[in-house]
């Protein structure tokens, strides 16, 4: 999957400015970033259901213009949005989708139960109106993965659903990648998520690709480490003890603490924690971390992923 130069406008707005991106085949990519950087965009001009106003792209070989219908046939896409017939039973629409990929009866019923670990198969002959969210998102995924696309497109594929089904599709994601060789494209609202399953992110910051990389790359880009500090009393007092130290880069208020970051953490523990202690600072606990992957995307986007993700 490439594409080079793309962009998209909407009358005068510009979702999607000049993204270059190379995805290899049999690669779980990642793709993060604030919202209305343009991630549902790019992901629908992929999966050829957005025109680009310019720029090109290829998945599976095809380009997403010219060669639309044979982009579609080797992908499969599960979006936000799950768009379902109420009044079929889930085996009815399972069916009908391997149909329309040209699957025969005995290998859609191969596939279903190829699937199972997806869809709740003591509900799939009862109408899908009958549903709870989480199983007709699990229904939606299922459908995205019943004629083994080369590539398939995932747009926060677990979102709602609960933690041991969340497991059950990562489980899913894993092993089509590994037995399959299915290329996946990922965005999600989880950086859990992206940490496990991702063998390379991007993140996306004002319609343009801003930093990519292994998720151990990008964390290792900053350069420093994490010294978190909960305190009792004003945190802003705290912070302007720490910002007077030296080796200290930024230093954030988060609620009742402060994040300090530094490339010589270790030198700078002692002297903070004497610091605050001079200026009758109460500190309730102090620690040590590596850079996370929301401390890349804070970096990056200047928010936290959690500020950013819809609840």
């Amino acid at each position: 999957m490439h594409a080079s130069d793309l962009r998209r406008e909407f009358d005068a707005v510009t979702a999607v400015d000049g993204v270059d991106l190379a995805v290899e085949p049999g690669e779980i990519y990642g793709f993060l970033g604030p919202n209305g950087a343009g991630k549902s965009t790019c992901v629908r001009m992929l999966c050829t259901l957005l025109v680009p106003t310019s720029g090109t792209a290829t998945v599976a070989g095809f380009d997403v213009v010219g060669d639309a219908g044979d982009v579609r046939r080797r992908i499969g896409v599960a979006l936000q949005d799950v768009a379902l017939d109420d009044k079929l039973t889930g085996r009815q629409m399972l069916r009908h989708q391997g149909q329309l990929y040209g699957l025969s009866h005995r290998r859609i019923s191969q596939r279903i139960v190829a699937l199972q670990d997806l869809v709740d198969m003591s509900a799939i002959d009862r109408q899908i109106g009958t549903y709870s969210g989480g199983m007709r998102r699990r229904l939606d995924l299922a459908a995205a993965l019943i004629h083994e696309p080369e590539v398939v497109f995932f747009d926060e594929p677990t979102t709602g659903l609960d933690p041991d089904v969340r497991l059950r599709v990562w489980s899913e994601i894993e092993r089509l990648n590994r037995e399959a060789g299915t290329t996946v494209f990922l965005t999600t609202q989880y950086l859990d998520e992206a940490d496990r399953l991702a063998h390379r992110l991007g993140i996306l910051r004002r319609g343009r690709l801003a930093v990519e990389g292994s998720p151990n790359e990008l964390k290792q880009r900053l350069g420093a480490e994490i010294i978190t500090v909960q305190v009792d009393g004003d945190p802003h007092e705290a912070q302007s003890v720490a910002r007077a130290l030296d080796h200290v880069g930024d230093v954030e208020v988060t609620g009742s603490a402060i994040i300090v970051t530094s490339s010589r953490a270790a030198e700078v523990v002692g002297p903070l924690a004497v610091a605050l202690e001079r200026r009758r600072v109460v500190v309730r606990t102090l620690h040590m971390s590596s850079p996370t992957l929301d401390d890349v995307f804070f970096a990056v986007t200047g928010a936290h992923f959690d500020d950013e993700a819809p609840g």
